[in-house]
């Protein structure tokens, strides 16, 4: 059984035991969560697909860590005018483990 769940704008499947990474949600480290935005839930042959989100049905997930992504940098540069400037960005993550699918 799995369920693809909205989180800070963006989908995920969740399926029990599983993780996965979203962006950086305000909880600590070990602390259960659950997420109500179920858009879709998958058993076997039985699908439900919400509209837009599936009624009763909800995801419960434990934060594992909370980290930043890899350095990337931002260049711009206009030819003949002397002008460079380079920025630099890391993008915090939450990294969620999926405890259980509740059917309900």
């Amino acid at each position: 059984m799995y369920a693809i769940v909205e989180s800070g704008g963006r989908q995920y499947r969740a399926e029990a035991g599983e993780s996965f990474s979203t962006e950086k949600l305000p909880y600590e480290v070990g602390e259960q969560i659950e997420l109500e935005n179920v858009l879709l839930l998958a058993d076997g042959e039985n699908v439900k697909v919400g509209r837009p989100t599936v009624d009763g049905v909800s995801v419960k997930a434990t934060v594992v860590e909370q980290y930043r992504g890899k350095k990337i940098f931002v260049w711009k540069y206009k030819p003949k005018k002397r002008y460079r400037r380079r920025r630099g960005h890391r993008q915090s993550y939450t990294r969620l483990r999926v405890d259980e699918i509740v059917v309900g």
